[in-house]
């Protein structure tokens, strides 16, 4: 829900900053098993804290259930005005990047196969629930949708248990906008995760709909997972105007973009984190806006 503030949104009746952590890092390669320094990840979580992060994204699939654990260990009990998101719907079979004789391979979704049937979600949420030390969770957001099982039984778990106050609020991520409709027949929808940045905007009809109709608009990959190329041009251009990274200006262009938008950089190192944060100080002007908007992707 979108307050009159356009520099804040209000998820789990908590007004919270638009600038939020995601948490994905705090996991080994592949985001698999433990991170190669779990104490940095303790004090960066801390750190997000102190510097004004009041939303912070997670998934039960993340290690699996390492980076819950690490929340757990950094901030609970959780600031008051710290709300913590995280979801379910997704299995893993292993890492998702696994080394080749070629070099490199990334798995994607192979590595995270949904499964949605309602016993299986409830459990996770019942096991992300005893992680994280609550006795709610603030906004639990299916992970993805499991073509296998009907959608009104996926999201119809999750209103059963949002009605036994298991989950305040209800999420989804990486949903088609039917998809959204049908569910919103259902459960009342609050937030969608969308992979959006400067260089994909496949997600442009979702933020849309979450302009239109007041919902939180959760981008991942907001700086494209390190992707963003210093041939960016028109990135480029901004970044040295201002004297600021591709990726300041990249997570500055989402800000300025809509009053909706939540973004959840992630890293697992304080200095990468400082970075993130201090985008939130960048000042694009109108004209700087519309090249971005403008430039190809």
């Amino acid at each position: 829900m979108v307050n009159a503030d356009p520099q804040t949104i209000s998820i789990a009746g908590k007004k919270l900053s638009r600038l939020g952590f995601g948490s994905m890092r705090f996991t080994g390669r592949g985001i698999w098993g433990e991170p190669r320094d779990r104490d940095e990840c303790i004090a960066v979580a801390r750190r997000a804290v102190d510097l004004g992060v009041q939303f912070i994204d997670t998934a039960d699939s993340y290690g699996p259930h390492v980076a819950e654990r690490i929340l757990y260990e950094a901030l609970h009990p959780y600031p008051d005005d710290v709300v913590i998101a995280t979801k379910a719907g997704l299995t893993r079979n292993g890492p998702d990047v696994i080394d080749t004789d070629l070099g490199p391979k990334r798995l994607g979704a192979a590595a995270w196969p949904p499964v949605g049937r309602p016993e299986y979600l409830r459990q996770q949420v019942l096991m992300s629930m005893r992680r994280l030390g609550v006795d709610q969770i603030d906004l639990l957001q299916l992970h993805r949708v499991d073509p296998k099982v009907p959608l009104a039984e996926q999201i119809g778990e999750l209103k059963v248990l949002q009605d036994e106050g298991k989950i305040r609020e209800i999420g989804m991520s990486q949903c088609t906008v039917a998809q959204l409709d049908e569910a919103r027949q259902i459960a009342d929808i609050v937030s969608v995760q969308s992979r959006f940045n400067v260089m994909d905007r496949s997600a442009a009809d979702m933020l849309e709909v979450c302009e239109r109709d007041g919902l939180a608009f959760i981008p991942w990959a907001p700086v494209a997972q390190g992707g963003l190329a210093e041939a960016h041009q028109a990135l480029a251009d901004v970044a040295r105007a201002h004297n600021r990274s591709v990726g300041q200006v990249a997570i500055a262009w989402l800000l300025h973009l809509s009053p909706v938008m939540l973004p959840i950089p992630g890293t697992s190192r304080r200095t990468h984190l400082e970075e993130n944060m201090a985008a939130a100080e960048v000042e694009l002007t109108p004209e700087q806006l519309e090249l971005l908007c403008a430039a190809s992707h």
